[in-house]
């Protein structure tokens, strides 16, 4: 390998001693956190740090973001600055495709959940303590259980199948996966980790990603909504009368955030809802006490990948995207309370007991099945009371 050449290749990565090179992920923070490659240092402002002089010109620093659209760009500009900087050729992405798991595991991988003390206090037995709380699971229920791909629900697949395993009552699941247009990378990683974790996935296809593709304004909402749609259709044409989706812990101190802060408005993920336009189905949300950091410790923990975004549209935005900045209000409200936490610890917490115990009595106003109403509605009948 000459020093012009600036891409290099995971075959020829393989060829140089480790102590050689450090391998180096640029991506944003959320990216790097959601999955890298083993033994990657997080180095999101390289160019910065080569200013500093935290890179040695004598290394060889491989650089790589999702699919190298922003590593070669940097790997260019250190080049000029004289340090010995590759860009991983295909990225992360092709890292993927190398290293996606063939063999099954899903015997190892299930026993992770049931028999290592953390995660089956953490994992499965926040899972269960939800499914009771909220009566999310009767007997005789045929749940489809939504699977996108990501961490979170292929996690809730693993969970599921070892509460069934618990033969307390009879149920039946179908491990739903529905193709809105997904990428071939993204299709390859979700059809060879259910392999490998013995999910019997159930995929159909749709051509979403297209119907949204020319939608100036709030495709993401649409293409949710579409999607929404979609599993509902295809889970009672199954038999179903539940469809359950991954949503964890923080995904719903995060919505209560972005409601107050960007919605002007009190609100969050219940865990469970009925259809309004799909009789006699209902929504469960069975991971609603589990912590995403106990889901990737999991996950790192049994050596597993799972895509980041399923979007055909964006699924570089986070990851190779050059000004830093979140890629949506939700990714910006996960940074905030990551911040907040570092003087608050029990932030997250405080966030979701906001909505489980609100006051009616001092706030201005409400809204019950429409009607919207204010505290001055009773204001003169109420008994006097100290001053607050």
């Amino acid at each position: 390998m000459s020093f012009q050449e600036i891409t290099i290749t995971l075959e020829q990565i393989a060829d140089l001693p480790e102590s050689a090179y450090t391998l180096v992920d640029v991506r944003d923070e959320i990216s790097f956190h959601y999955g890298t490659i083993p033994r990657a240092k997080h180095i999101q402002n390289i160019l910065q740090a080569a200013e500093n002089g935290a890179l040695s010109a004598e290394h060889q620093w491989i650089l790589f973001c999702m699919h190298g659209l922003q590593s070669r760009p940097l790997a260019e500009e250190l080049r000029r600055k004289g340090i010995f900087a590759w860009s991983l050729d295909g990225g992360y992405g092709a890292w993927l495709r190398k290293n996606a798991i063939r063999e099954n595991r899903a015997a190892e991988i299930e026993n992770s959940i049931t028999q290592r003390r953390r995660f089956k206090e953490r994992l499965f037995g926040r899972f269960t303590k939800a499914v009771v709380e909220f009566d999310l699971v009767q007997p005789g229920d045929r749940i489809a259980v939504c699977i996108s791909g990501g961490k979170d629900s292929m996690l809730m697949a693993k969970l599921f199948q070892a509460l069934m395993n618990c033969r307390k009552f009879p149920f039946e699941l179908v491990f739903l996966v529905m193709d809105p247009g997904y990428n071939e990378l993204n299709r390859l990683l979700i059809e060879s980790n259910a392999a490998a974790m013995g999910i019997p996935i159930t995929v159909f296809e749709t051509s979403i990603f297209d119907a949204v593709s020319h939608v100036e304004q709030s495709p993401c909402y649409l293409c949710a909504r579409m999607r929404r749609g979609y599993l509902y259709k295809k889970a009672q044409e199954l038999g179903c009368n539940k469809i359950a989706l991954g949503h964890h812990y923080d995904d719903v101190i995060e919505t209560i955030l972005m409601g107050m802060l960007w919605g002007g408005q009190v609100q969050t993920m219940l865990p469970k809802l009925h259809s309004q336009n799909f009789a006699g189905m209902e929504l469960i949300r069975p991971m609603y006490y589990i912590r995403e950091e106990d889901i990737r410790a999991w996950r790192d923990q049994n050596g597993l990948h799972f895509i980041q975004c399923a979007c055909r549209f964006t699924d570089t935005c986070s990851s190779c995207r050059t000004d830093g900045t979140p890629v949506s209000k939700r990714m910006e409200t996960k940074l905030l309370i990551r911040s907040l936490h570092e003087t608050n610890p029990r932030v997250e917490a405080n966030i979701f007991n906001s909505v489980r115990s609100i006051n009616l009595d001092t706030v201005l106003g409400y809204k019950k099945d429409g009607h919207c109403s204010t505290f001055m509605d009773d204001y003169d009948r109420q008994s006097p009371r100290a001053d607050s």
